[in-house]
């Protein structure tokens, strides 16, 4: 089997082993990049001369007997989002180009403590405030199964990155399916952690307002469900305990699922349901807060009118939203990419008031109790999205829609971020050669039973496959 085909797992006990060196790895992965980057742009900065340091280091520990860390060794790639000390964290902006971090986020100490050697960053949306990938910075980053599909966003760069085998494993973040879209769209394992699980210091833009940072969560992108285990065990804050799978029972909505799926995404979760239920019971039912889910997720995203983000994408001036997507959109000659100026102009047009603000949060406490109470001993599994990838600009005009199509198309996704849910992703099909997948959700605290299933799933159906970038 090739190193790029290898998960972070394997690849470490491998170099534990010395079956293979830590130079070889990184080696093999830099080579690879630079064969497959000119077609997807999934990498926007690289960090190669150092990560052959690193690599020759833990090399040099191996065979003086001190190997130390779970990826010792291991060559990753970390969503640009994130502060690596030496690093840019641009958020796509042109006048962020040249911003330097001078410390590690404190998930990239986490993984850096482990071993972990970063090859790079990858791209994201501008200011991480869209589901597709691309800005005026670095530009657009293709899905690897096909070059004219999106590789959804806002992790985007990171999806394709793992999804053509350019790391052993890969670093998201998902505020509103960010890690999910980008899993779904490329064929790879997500994990998206629950509400303050994984820490959000270092991650940018920042988001302030409790109800939008319990929304966050962070996660690997990866080819296996136990690489998603190890990065969460290694970056949250508490190790999930030991659950016996036994006791849960299985919600998976078909007939009851609302909202508008493909025929080959119902067939596979006709097919999921049929597996499952030779173990489990399995419900058809719609989790409570089920429809309100993505309406509460737009209003809390919106509920400063994205003033703060505002603020980080035009450099604290007075910059007129409406007035750049136009010059965007008739010209071509704004700074920013239309993309982040439509989405602020939504969210300036659905701003909270005060008083729907103090609604929404009574709502949301007792929604929550209503949802600990339902998922207590069980797992629920939704589709990700209606279709797989589709061509660029399309998931973008639905879900940012003046028609508010998000209330179609966005609930699926929704439910784990506004009710601050740790959620798996699993490929476990393909539609016209393009990967399709499921996720499983739960509470928190529930995440040892999330990962147990999800690694039945994935041995019963597609998982991760390497997707051989067309040239």
């Amino acid at each position: 089997m090739s190193i790029l085909d290898l998960d972070a797992t394997e690849l470490a006990q491998k170099i534990r082993n010395r079956e293979i060196s830590s130079l070889e790895a990184t080696e093999a992965y830099i080579k690879h990049i630079k064969e497959i980057n000119p077609s997807i742009n999934c990498l926007v900065e690289e960090r190669f001369d150092i990560a052959r340091q690193e690599a020759l280091r833990c090399d040099e520990q191996l065979a003086n007997g001190t190997p130390a860390g779970r990826l010792f060794g291991v060559p990753i790639s970390m969503k640009e989002a994130f502060d690596v000390a030496g690093m840019k964290t641009t958020g796509g902006l042109i006048h962020r180009k040249d911003e330097v971090a001078t410390q590690d986020a404190e998930i990239v100490a986490k993984l850096k403590d482990e071993g972990a050697i970063i090859l790079g960053k990858t791209n994201t949306p501008t200011l991480c405030f869209c589901q597709e990938t691309e800005n005026k910075l670095y530009g657009r980053t293709n899905n690897p199964w096909d070059l004219t599909r999106t590789a959804g966003g806002s992790s985007g760069g990171e999806g394709a990155m793992i999804a053509c085998g350019g790391a052993a494993v890969g670093i998201g973040a998902d505020i509103g399916g960010s890690i999910r879209f980008p899993a779904h769209f490329n064929g790879v394992i997500g994990f998206k952690s629950g509400a303050h699980q994984a820490s959000d210091q270092g991650a940018y833009p920042p988001f302030t307002h409790p109800l939008q940072v319990r929304m966050f969560g962070v996660g690997a992108l990866s080819k296996s469900v136990r690489d998603a285990r190890l990065i969460n065990e290694i970056i949250a804050s508490h190790r999930p305990s030991k659950q016996n799978l036994d006791e849960f029972t299985i919600s998976l909505p078909i007939q009851n699922i609302k909202y508008p799926i493909s025929n080959q995404t119902k067939t596979l979760l006709t097919e999921v349901n049929s597996e499952l239920s030779k173990t489990f019971g399995v419900d058809d039912e719609q989790p409570p807060m089920y429809e309100e889910a993505a309406l509460l997720w737009q209003l809390i995203m919106s509920i400063d009118g994205a003033d703060n983000v505002a603020r980080e994408a035009f450099h604290n001036q007075n910059t007129n939203r409406v007035k750049e997507w136009l010059k965007e959109i008739l010209f071509k000659k704004s700074d920013w990419h239309l993309y982040l100026t439509w989405a602020l102009i939504g969210a300036k047009t659905f701003k909270p008031s005060l008083k729907k603000v103090k609604e929404m949060e009574k709502m949301i406490e007792q929604g929550d109790q209503l949802v600990r109470n339902y998922l207590q001993n069980r797992l629920l599994i939704l589709p990700v999205y209606h279709s797989p990838a589709l061509p660029h600009g399309e998931v973008y005009k639905e879900i940012f829609s003046i028609r508010k199509t998000f209330l179609t198309y966005m609930p699926f996704v929704a439910y784990a971020n506004t009710w601050g849910l740790p959620s798996l992703i699993i490929p476990v099909g393909e539609e016209e050669g393009l990967p399709v997948t499921i996720q499983i959700i739960s509470n928190v605290g529930n995440e040892d039973a999330i990962f147990q299933l999800g690694e039945m799933i994935e041995k019963s159906f597609r998982g991760y496959k390497r997707a051989h970038v067309p040239r």
